[in-house]
């Protein structure tokens, strides 16, 4: 159960901002050349009046918007004065030549620019941009860098999120809090929790509790929850006290890890300590419980969380209704769905999925589509999950035309198909031996906005193999190429065995050693397909060279290998020798003897 942790909060601006904020764009562009103090002035007055109120609003709202608090630096010393001139701009707060009145300026400009990058976008182009600032002696602005390292780490790219924060220590700015959580939970995205916990250690502002959430729930989703307790001792250490989201995630831990007795004693422990649990907390635990096989007990919980002062949610219910139906109480299920609208919990799209597929994997599918057409009544949309589960259950009883009507009414609904609906009806179409109307779905796909995985090209290319159309499913293994998916061991296996059985073994064998540049390691099945065919073309030599083949790259032989070569032999009118190989297998253990017998019948 994923457990959100509260958005981070960041300070309002002062009043400075706003009068930053009426700075031109121009100002990066084309920026002002310093005059005495009184030109400024009359400057910015200029720039006041022609500046309509729209416009301000819209620059404050977009520096707003990027980052809610205060600029770092120098850049936080530039203050509106009383006759609207800025400190650190003109010449009454510089040296005689203004060229620390100048610097001040091209700083801010600068970090206007920085800021203007980062709304856009352009994250390669912001970090580069920092970099020159660096290298003039700017500070820059921690907000901007900040949304820098956000974006860098939302796309994966921890090293220049790592370099952004470098460059903010090195430069005399001070990053706050808000910044080095968003390069711990980068980290934490990631997998790489080490770094995570170094920078924890090397942080130059304390951390907060949404610090150490983000890296406890990075340790317990990697069943490290002694490493988890061990950071909490830290966070106690440092007296950053637990809120009900950290108590939650090691509570969640806990019942995964140890059972839900011990995360009981959590549970007791957070009361005491005054932190009072959520809805969340207790549905945690009720999940807990459910997969321990109590459901009883679950249900008992359940009924009992208002007296904890605690009203159960939706998701309460479905975690219970999920439980029933898992174990086939569907009577208890029904009265729970009762009990929710009297309650006035109102069910979720996702209470009827469960019910639905429960029912459709009872082959109960009647019951199924009266569960289903109730949903408009409770406010409830079905989507492609409402509707795929009785697609299977209709094709398993190989009515593939009631799967068509209900296709047709999904769409007719506004509820499109997904991969998963299109692979449950060209698999059933191809047990079924209508490989070409499979291959004409196949086609339509992309048409209807749904792009086919591998699974779906693996089950056609078998579909295609079985009623001997290998030419097809080798111009499907091409398809997958081109489309850039690549075809794994289970493509090539079908493929060759339908090779084999047609015949065409050097085809077979060619697209065989294709595979294996490709660096797919063959399987027992593999090499079984290629001995086949030989064996089929009377080619036994050549399939008993492929067996010494398949041993010397280290594939172990099976049953189904020696029993292709026997069989194989013994077409070729080797009778004997057949025989007494299958004898030395028999006594060498390789070879089963009621499966000897088997192959003796045939011969």
């Amino acid at each position: 159960m994923d457990l959100v942790a509260p958005t981070e909060q960041f300070c309002s601006f002062h009043p400075f901002h706003i009068t930053r904020a009426r700075v031109s764009d121009n100002t990066v562009s084309r920026p002002f050349v310093l005059s005495p103090a009184s030109s400024v002035s009359h400057h910015f007055t200029k720039l006041k009046a022609t500046r309509s109120r729209k416009r301000l609003e819209n620059r404050v709202s977009a520096v707003s918007k990027s980052e809610a608090s205060g600029m770092n630096g120098r850049l936080q010393q530039i203050v509106s004065t009383p006759n609207g001139d800025l400190n650190g701009i003109g010449m009454e707060s510089s040296s005689p030549n203004g060229v620390n009145g100048s610097r001040s300026f091209e700083e801010f400009a600068s970090n206007i620019h920085l800021r203007k990058l980062v709304r856009n976008g352009e994250l390669e182009e912001g970090l580069k941009f920092l970099e020159r600032m660096i290298y003039q002696g700017d500070i820059p602005d921690v907000i901007a860098c900040t949304s820098l390292i956000r974006g860098f780490c939302r796309s994966g790219k921890t090293k220049k999120a790592t370099r952004i924060m470098e460059i903010l220590e090195n430069s005399g700015a001070v990053p706050d809090v808000i910044t080095y959580n968003v390069l711990i939970g980068g980290y934490c995205k990631s997998g790489e929790i080490d770094k995570a916990l170094q920078v924890l250690e090397r942080m130059s502002v304390a951390p907060d509790v949404v610090t150490y959430n983000t890296i406890l729930r990075s340790l317990c989703d990697s069943g490290k929850l002694k490493e988890a307790m061990e950071v909490l001792d830290r966070q106690l250490q440092r007296e950053c006290y637990p809120d009900v989201i950290t108590y939650t995630i090691l509570i969640e831990a806990t019942c995964n890890d140890s059972g839900v007795g011990q995360a009981m004693k959590l549970l007791d422990e957070m009361r005491k300590k005054g932190c009072k649990p959520d809805v969340v907390t207790y549905n945690v635990l009720i999940n807990g419980i459910c997969k321990e096989g109590r459901l009883d007990e679950a249900i008992k919980f359940l009924n009992n969380m208002p007296s904890y002062g605690c009203k159960p949610n939706v998701i309460t219910h479905n975690i219970i209704l999920r439980s029933m139906c898992s174990t086939g109480r569907w009577m208890d299920a029904e009265r729970l769905l009762s009990d929710m609208l009297r309650k006035g919990c109102s069910p979720s799209v996702v209470t009827f999925n469960i019910l639905i597929n429960f029912l459709c994997r009872k082959r109960l599918l009647g019951r199924a589509i009266d569960v289903l057409e109730k949903m408009p009544k409770h406010g409830c949309v079905p989507n492609s999950l409402s509707y795929n589960p009785l697609l299977h259950g209709f094709c398993q009883e190989k009515k593939m035309d009631r799967a068509i009507e209900y296709l047709e009414i999904m769409v007719s609904r506004g509820c499109y198909p997904d991969i998963v609906t299109y692979n449950t009806l060209l698999t059933a179409l191809c047990k079924d031996g209508k490989a070409d109307a499979a291959v004409e779905i196949l086609n339509q796909l992309s048409s209807k906005g749904c792009s086919p995985v591998l699974i779906t090209y693996n089950t056609v290319i078998d579909g295609l193999t079985k009623v001997g159309k290998t030419e097809y499913a080798a111009d499907l293994l091409e398809e997958v190429r081109r489309k850039g998916l690549k075809p794994d061991i289970i493509t090539y296996s079908t493929l060759l065995r339908g090779l084999g059985c047609e015949g065409k073994v050097d085809e077979a064998i060619k697209i065989f050693h294709d595979m294996e540049g490709l660096s797919i390691k063959p399987s027992a099945v593999t090499y079984n397909a290629i001995m086949l065919g030989l064996c089929k073309a009377q080619q036994t030599s050549r399939a008993i060279d492929f067996l010494a083949y398949m041993v010397e790259k280290g594939c172990k032989p099976t049953k189904a290998t020696y029993t292709i070569l026997i069989e194989g032999i013994a077409d070729e009118g080797l009778a004997e020798e057949a025989l007494e190989l299958l004898n030395e297998l028999c006594s060498r253990g390789f070879v089963k003897k009621s499966s000897a017998e088997q192959v003796v019948v045939k011969m």
